[in-house]
């Protein structure tokens, strides 16, 4: 029996998230201090005031969402836990990867923020807007999405880019290309396919400009061995070695964030607890839908804090 720690990705932003932990712990606010020191910019009043539209610009939400993830592991801290002792496993949805790092004590939270800020930026300006895609296909299998995917790519990139489980699958690439899936997906039994309201094609081909400018980023910055194993996007399985570490998370901006098998296989190696750290409740109702087995909870206001330094 053990326990992994989740931390959530884009879309589970909303004004006021963190707003309750900084009031309530001391290490929870100076998180939001830091942040805002190393972004030269009033985060924490974007994320407690909005307006949403702003907040939930890539280059915004990023940072924040990790923010929030590390004022509830400082607040944890000061309550006497330690990631080390408890938890045996790290991941993170996407963005959330380098939340997962943080927590792990692998980077720095202000070079966290740092890089969290240049992947926004990156993500938003490789494909111009209007060019590029992503939908959402419930109730097809994955190697039916594959397949969609593939006849559809004659149009243009066209890819699996994030297996989110539960029969939830978002495709990502070119917007004639993911236009042409949705229509497809729909006559191949889809439950529903629909596009999202994303403003880039994430976790796909057509971010290799951002994955470029991660790798530079990344090489700019040091990267310890995490407190406890990564199991990262792209793999699924875990990673200690910093440089490889790094690799994966340049090729995580193109691939696919395998979700799906990342919980299974926190299901097939033991892992009966996941606790999803930060903001909303999206991993831990994905969890649900993909293994019964793992029980999911999340810790995201002083009221679960306090909950589980109780336990």
């Amino acid at each position: 029996m053990s326990t992994a720690f989740t931390f959530p990705g884009q879309g589970s932003q909303s004004v006021g998230m963190g707003k309750d932990l900084a009031d309530a712990f001391p290490a929870a606010r100076a998180v939001f201090e830091e942040i805002d020191d190393a972004l030269d910019q009033k985060l924490s009043a974007l994320m407690w005031e909005g307006p949403e539209d702003e907040l939930t610009l890539t280059a915004n939400a990023q940072p924040a969402l990790m923010a929030v993830s590390m004022a509830a592991m400082r607040a944890l801290e000061a309550g006497g836990f330690s990631l080390k002792d408890k938890v045996a496993y790290v991941a993170g949805h996407s963005l959330g990867e380098y939340s997962a790092l943080a927590a792990a004590g692998a980077l720095t939270v202000g070079d966290t923020a740092r890089l969290l800020r240049i992947r926004g930026n990156a993500m938003q300006q490789a494909v111009p807007v209007g060019k590029g895609a992503m939908a959402a296909i419930i109730g097809l299998e994955e190697d039916a999405v594959e397949a969609v995917c593939i006849e559809c790519s004659d149009a243009g990139v066209c890819q699996i880019a994030n297996d989110n489980g539960g029969g939830q699958i978002v495709i990502s690439g070119a917007r004639e290309s993911i236009e042409k899936a949705v229509t497809a997906a729909g006559e191949k039994g889809a439950k529903r396919a629909l596009l999202l309201p994303v403003s880039a094609p994430f976790h796909s081909e057509l971010m290799q400009p951002a994955a470029d400018a991660m790798r530079s980023a990344l090489d700019d910055v040091t990267l310890n061995a995490p407190a406890v194993p990564l199991v990262a996007n792209v793999v699924a399985a875990p990673i200690g070695d910093p440089d490889k570490i790094k690799q994966l998370l340049v090729e995580q901006v193109t691939g696919r964030v395998r979700w799906r098998e990342t919980v299974s296989w926190f299901a097939a190696n033991g892992v009966t607890e996941l606790y999803e750290v930060g903001a909303g409740k999206v991993l831990t109702g994905l969890a649900r839908r993909i293994d019964r087995s793992v029980a999911g909870k999340a810790i995201n206001t002083p009221q679960d804090i306090e909950a589980y330094l109780g336990g």
